[in-house]
């Protein structure tokens, strides 16, 4: 058999090795951070602390938590996160269905698309996204962060794709029992399709938990940041005042492992959450539960 042969198990031995290597690369990263999260102030200010953490302490967590600033932004990313997928979901569902039908089923079906994808091409631009929002009232509001991007083209292309591979008998049965068109979707075409609607379910998750630029144009007060946007305020911008933290705070605690805090937890939920869907990736895009 080919997979006993000297030249397989030498493949396979460095396949091994390199995903090894990588996975190392991704996850020292992570490591460090919170090993200075949990250093004590010296050994973090003075850049000694490698992949375990010197001088044990949890008061940078305990400043992090009691921080309402903080805990704000982290609800309001969570909030975000969470009405995006769902909201952004349903609409991709609901556009991507009748898009996959053939010519003689929907017609005007290539226009609409190639208007969906004129979108991808053009954009009008950052300047009159800004006045559009601040003229409907969303300035300073979670919509502000859900609803410009409520449409992903892109999802929904890979979404009518794979609805365009299922096979074409399951929906003519689904139309003799006697179900509709939304019926049809409901029953038949989302329950097949749930590995591309997990995969999508976290492409929205990871960017809508990451955006920060967004609520730094769209919200007027730090009170009402997303997460991503007040860490990048503190980290890039190095504004550690942000935080609200005295100067007497500042002499038993290091801002940078404060900072290396607030990035581990702002890390946290996503890390916690892929794993769990990270094997729908294998299938997701490429195959469906059934096959003609």
């Amino acid at each position: 058999m080919y997979y006993k042969t000297f030249g397989y198990r030498l493949f396979n031995i460095g396949n091994y090795v390199f995903l090894g290597l990588l996975s190392l690369l991704c996850i020292l990263p992570i490591v460090h951070i919170l090993a200075v999260s949990l250093s004590s102030m010296a050994p973090a200010n003075a850049n000694l602390v490698g992949f375990w953490p010197m001088g044990f302490t949890t008061d940078a967590y305990a400043k992090t938590f009691g921080n309402s600033n903080f805990l704000n932004s982290l609800w309001i990313s969570v909030e975000r996160t969470v009405l995006s997928t769902v909201i952004g979901m349903i609409i991709v569902l609901l556009t991507a269905y009748p898009l996959s039908k053939d010519d003689q089923n929907f017609k005007g079906r290539t226009m609409y698309i190639w208007i969906f994808v004129f979108t991808i091409l053009f954009s009008g631009g950052l300047i009159p996204s800004y006045i559009l929002i601040q003229k409907i009232g969303l300035m300073d509001s979670i919509w502000a962060l859900i609803l410009p991007g409520a449409v992903s083209v892109y999802n929904i292309i890979l979404m009518l794709n794979f609805f365009r591979g299922l096979p074409k008998e399951l929906e003519e049965a689904a139309h003799l029992d006697g179900a509709g068109q939304l019926k049809t979707l409901v029953l038949v075409f989302i329950p097949l399709s749930m590995p591309s609607i997990a995969t999508l379910s976290l492409f929205t998750m990871v960017y809508q938990w990451n955006s920060w630029f967004d609520g730094m144009i769209y919200m007027r007060d730090i009170k009402d940041y997303p997460l991503a946007s007040l860490l990048q305020t503190i980290i890039v911008q190095q504004d550690f005042s942000k935080i609200n933290v005295d100067a007497k705070q500042l002499e038993n605690i290091s801002n940078r492992t404060v900072r290396a805090a607030q990035i581990f937890i702002g890390a946290l939920p996503i890390l916690l959450v892929y794993p769990f869907l990270q094997r729908f990736f294998v299938k997701g895009m490429v195959i469906g539960a059934v096959k003609e």
